[in-house]
């Protein structure tokens, strides 16, 4: 997942990614904006100096091509190893296929985080609801994602200059909210921790600055940090999780409150009151498509606000010390990992690095990337554990950065496209789908979406 803004289709123009980074991993030795030595500290990147990093950096630099230098073939633990996160113990008996007919008042079609937060809402307003999965619960982005628990969506600042200081503060304080709930929820699944963005060049410095005073200003919880994994901010609220168990944890919540929840049973076609399957359907008042990645060729008529991409992962070996605390993301988001209760790395990143063909529903791990993350865990985080675990995942992401929460035809509600933050603001989205599918209206949706969109058709 990326986590360090909203990523609209064009990187270079929209989004603050790399201004004066070229992405070529060095030893963990670098020196600080004032020029004295860093020398040894893990998770520093060399970068050339230069003027405070821009809202939109310049095209060419996202454009760039991958330094090839010192590349090498994967070993063959990448072609042998499963496409499995590390979150997967293989412990999940799972729910059924939908064979024949069922009813309900809404029909659910995912059963991710978000999808599960939507049916857990339906519920609570009184609603009969079946949920459908083409595969198994959070067997996509939603169990398959770097275990961020963080609040906001763009970099705080970044935020209140695309949508204004009342309507960031209002969703930044409703992801505050949020974290509490999820950890209150499912606490065997959620960790306390914090959460570190840590600079990888100068410029990038400058822009941390500029979030910490913004956030300052509004009293929301930051501090400077400057320690082993770098110079940045920690922000103490932020929270680390495992994805998979707590989804895991909210199905067979809702099916024992009595929700009817059917794995593999793709959607092949949605329509007022209808949801049909290979071999099943759903005959219902309200249809809500809760996916992410893939959510255009769901509805296509989200095609020209929805892209998807593949996000790539790794995990290795139990290290036998805790090198790091909290869950760090640096250079803007683009690279994030955290240290696991059993010592494992969870490490990601490198889409920029990808090019073109990381915009793709192909969910399968591809050389480039994952040579671009061994390198950074061997070179710059120092990490000498073998890997264990190769992954990828398809996310959407928007057109302008904001989650896509529309009646896209009376009576079928779609949501997703969180642009890498859908751990927090998809379960807000999901209890606002559902309340506004059932009653009309949700005060939840108001700072994510334009108001235009929550109009019923």
């Amino acid at each position: 997942m990326e986590v360090g803004g909203a990523v609209p289709f064009d990187d270079g123009r929209h989004h603050p990614s790399c201004d004066e980074f070229i992405g070529v991993i060095v030893p963990p030795v670098s020196t600080t904006r004032a020029g004295s030595p860093r020398g040894g500290r893990p998770g520093v990147l060399a970068a050339t100096r230069g003027q405070a990093a821009p809202s939109s950096p310049p095209a060419e630099l996202a454009r760039r091509p991958i330094q090839s230098t010192e590349m090498t073939d994967l070993s063959s633990d990448c072609r042998t190893l499963p496409n499995t996160p590390v979150w997967d113990d293989g412990a999940w008996d799972g729910f059924p296929r939908l064979d024949g007919q069922v009813a309900a008042d809404v029909c659910v079609v995912g059963l991710g985080g978000s999808g599960l937060s939507c049916m857990g809402e339906l519920r609570r307003l009184g609603a009969r609801v079946v949920g459908v999965d083409a595969g198994q619960v959070a067997g996509r982005a939603a169990g398959r994602n770097g275990g961020f628990l963080l609040a906001g969506a763009r970099f705080y600042h970044a935020e209140v200059a695309a949508s204004g200081r009342e309507r960031a503060l209002a969703a930044y304080r409703l992801t505050l909210a949020e974290i509490d709930r999820i950890a209150a929820e499912t606490p065997g699944a959620v960790r306390r921790t914090g959460s570190l963005r840590i600079a990888a060049s100068a410029a990038e410095v400058d822009d941390c600055r500029v979030q910490l005073a913004a956030m300052r200003a509004d009293a929301l919880p930051v501090e400077w940090y400057d320690g082993a994994e770098g110079e940045g901010l920690l922000v103490p609220t932020d929270a680390a999780f495992d994805p998979l168990l707590r989804c895991r944890e909210l199905a067979r919540h809702e099916s024992a409150a009595g929700a009817r929840l059917f794995e593999h049973s793709p959607a092949v076609e949605l329509s007022p009151g209808a949801v049909r399957t290979p071999a099943g359907r759903v005959r219902c008042d309200r249809v809500i498509v809760a996916v992410d990645g893939g959510l255009e060729r769901l509805v296509p008529a989200l095609a020209g606000r929805v892209r998807t991409a593949r996000l790539q992962m790794v995990a290795t070996a139990p290290l036998p010390e805790v090198r790091f605390p909290r869950p760090v993301y640096m250079r803007y988001g683009y690279e994030w990992w955290q240290q696991l209760p059993d010592g494992r790395i969870a490490l990601g990143g490198f889409r920029d690095r990808g090019g073109e063909a990381e915009w793709t529903h192909d969910a399968e791990p591809c050389d480039t990337v994952q040579q671009l993350i061994g390198r950074f865990l061997r070179d710059t985080l120092r990490v000498d554990a073998p890997i264990t675990h190769r992954w990828a995942a398809s996310v959407g992401y928007s057109d302008d950065g904001r989650p896509v929460l529309d009646e896209v035809e009376p009576g079928v509600w779609a949501f997703g496209a969180y642009s890498g933050h859908g751990n927090v603001i998809g379960a807000i989205c999901g209890r606002a789908a559902a309340q506004l599918a059932l009653t009309g209206a949700s005060e939840l949706a108001a700072p994510f979406t334009d108001a235009g969109s929550l109009q019923r058709s």
